[in-house]
């Protein structure tokens, strides 16, 4: 009985990350979560010069917010199942069970909200730990518009379901630059689009669970994913009154 009991008690926080859903409609209110964006603010400021923090408060608050709001906006659209690696076994599949949730989904989700505004003191990337392993982790970072890789703020946005969080203590993971990537949704979301919440930067063209192309590309347009995404930003649009996004 000892034993069972000890074994409950080591899986209860296992239990509890792989059944986290997504962040109910005014999450991003709560005063531990605003506490949160507040903390995100503070370290995008210090990537700042001194000289220059005053007046970037304004910006490091938008993306903090849109981070933290956003992610979980992210989160409520793509109804993970299971948080973090649990809920990749549910998008894996020949049959397209889930459409949504790999990390690098929530990557490039992230990106597109973020590039919802021009910016004048920061700048975004992507990058990506462990990458071509197998198990690779792909997030998006800022930076200071003065900075390089490895200078900048991690956020996690796929671990728990869309609770954004900062990657502390990072440096000495095998973290990398991905500034392709970034150069392609740059292009696919310039500063200031008005793309809707439900668009999706690549499609799985074939029944293949990695064979993804980017979705403006001939490859994709007219694929069952990229019809289907086209349904579901139609049906965005009109639940919203024409509003790319609700948070």
């Amino acid at each position: 009985m000892n034993v069972l009991r000890c074994l409950i008690l080591l899986l209860l926080p296992l239990l509890h990350i792989a059944c986290q859903s997504a962040p109910r409609p005014g999450y991003e209110k709560e005063p531990a979560v605003v506490e949160r964006q507040h903390g995100i603010q503070q370290q995008l400021l210090q990537l700042l010069p001194e000289h220059e923090r005053k007046a970037a408060r304004q910006e490091a608050a938008w993306l903090a917010h849109t981070a933290v709001a956003g992610g979980a906006a992210i989160a409520r659209y793509n109804d993970p199942i299971l948080a973090g690696w649990f809920n990749n076994r549910t998008v894996n599949t020949r049959n397209h069970w889930r459409h949504r949730g790999l990390c690098w989904h929530y990557q490039h989700d992230l990106y597109r909200e973020l590039r919802r505004r021009p910016l004048q003191y920061f700048r975004l990337g992507c990058c990506v730990r462990d990458a071509a392993s197998g198990s690779e982790h792909h997030v998006v970072y800022i930076t200071s518009r003065h900075e390089k890789w490895p200078k900048a703020v991690l956020l996690e946005v796929w671990r728990y379901a869309g609770r954004t969080h900062i990657i502390e203590d990072w440096q000495g993971d095998e973290w990398v630059d991905t500034p392709a990537m970034a150069r392609a949704l740059n292009l696919i979301y310039p500063e200031g689009h008005r793309l809707p919440l439900e668009h999706w930067a690549m499609i799985r063209r074939s029944t293949r669970y990695n064979d993804y192309v980017f979705s403006h590309t001939p490859e994709a347009k007219g694929t069952p994913q990229w019809l289907h995404m086209q349904e579901q930003m139609k049906q965005g649009m009109r639940r919203r009154n024409g509003k790319p996004i609700d948070y």
